[in-house]
C-alpha cells in the first residue's frame, strides 16, 4: 500500500494552484549593474572552490557591503554571502535596521537567509536565478511576504539569471566531472 502524499505534492495530484509567487517589484535601471557586482563576487566564490554565490547590499546608490560563500573556507554553515554582507551593511551603516537598503543576490535565499532579510528589514531583494530545492522567496517557501511576519520584502526576480545559472552549473558541472 502506497502511503498518501501530503503537501505540495498531495495539491498538485489534486490539481489545486501552487502558491503565486510574491508580487514582484518592478525592475529598476541599476539592477543588471548591482547584479553583475554580485556576479563578480561568485565568481570569486568559483575561484575560492565555494558554491558560486554572490551578494551585494546598496544603499541610496551606495555599496555599503558584498560578500560571497564561504561556507568551506570558514568551516561556518551560516557562512552565506546574503549574511556576510548584511553584516558588513550593518556595520557601514551602524545600525541593524537595514531600511532602504537592496539586497542583490545571484540565486533565490535560502530560508535562512530570507529570515534575516525579515529581519534586518530589508527594504528590497533582486535575485537572479531560482533555487528549485531551497529557495525560500517563492520556489519552496515565500518567507519574504508572510503575512504573519512584521516586515516584508519587495522582489525583483530573474534579474540576469542566464548568467547567475550558469556559474553555478559551472561549479556543479566540475565537481560532477572530478568524481
Amino acid at each position: 500500500m502506497r502511503a498518501a502524499r501530503t503537501g505540495r505534492a498531495a495539491r498538485r495530484e489534486q490539481g489545486h494552484p501552487m502558491m503565486p509567487a510574491p508580487e514582484e517589484s518592478p525592475e529598476q535601471p541599476d539592477d543588471a549593474r548591482w547584479m553583475r557586482e554580485a556576479l563578480r563576487m561568485a565568481e570569486a566564490a568559483l575561484e575560492a572552490d565555494e558554491v558560486p554565490v554572490g551578494c551585494v547590499v546598496v544603499h541610496q546608490g551606495r555599496l555599503v557591503g558584498r560578500a560571497h560563500n564561504q561556507r568551506e573556507m570558514l568551516r561556518d554553515p551560516t557562512a552565506h554571502a546574503e549574511m556576510i554582507a548584511i553584516t558588513q551593511a550593518a556595520e557601514a551603516l551602524e545600525s541593524w535596521r537595514l531600511t532602504g537598503c537592496t539586497l542583490y543576490v545571484t540565486l533565490e535565499p535560502c530560508a535562512m537567509c530570507a529570515g534575516a532579510m525579515v529581519l534586518a528589514r530589508i527594504d528590497r531583494l533582486v535575485y537572479g536565478a531560482a533555487d528549485p530545492k531551497a529557495g525560500a522567496v517563492a520556489s519552496v517557501f515565500r518567507l519574504i511576504d508572510e503575512p504573519r511576519l512584521n516586515h516584508r520584502v519587495a522582489v525583483t526576480s530573474g534579474v540576469l539569471a542566464e548568467a547567475c545559472g550558469a556559474v553555478l552549473t559551472r561549479f556543479f558541472q566540475g565537481k560532477r566531472s572530478a568524481e
